[in-house]
C-alpha cells in the first residue's frame, strides 16, 4: 500500500498558466521526491491596461511517501 501526501503550491508566469504549472512542479521537485500528479486547483491573472500580464496557478501536488 502506498502512502500519498498532497501539498498546495502557488506559482506565476508572464507566459501562460501552463508555464506557471510547470514552474510549480519544477520548484517543488527540488525538495519533494516521488511526485505522482498535479491538480490545477485555481487559475487567475493580473490585468494591466486591458492585457493579461501575469498568469497565476494554485496547484495541488501529490507525491508518494516512502
Amino acid at each position: 500500500m502506498a502512502v500519498l501526501k498532497v501539498i498546495e503550491v502557488l506559482a506565476n508566469s508572464d507566459k501562460s498558466w501552463e508555464d506557471a504549472a510547470k514552474k510549480a512542479v519544477s520548484h517543488a521537485s527540488k525538495s519533494v521526491k516521488n511526485i505522482r500528479s498535479v491538480y490545477i486547483h485555481e487559475q487567475s491573472a493580473s490585468v494591466d491596461d486591458g492585457e493579461l500580464k501575469e498568469y497565476r496557478v494554485n496547484v495541488k501536488i501529490t507525491f508518494e511517501v516512502k
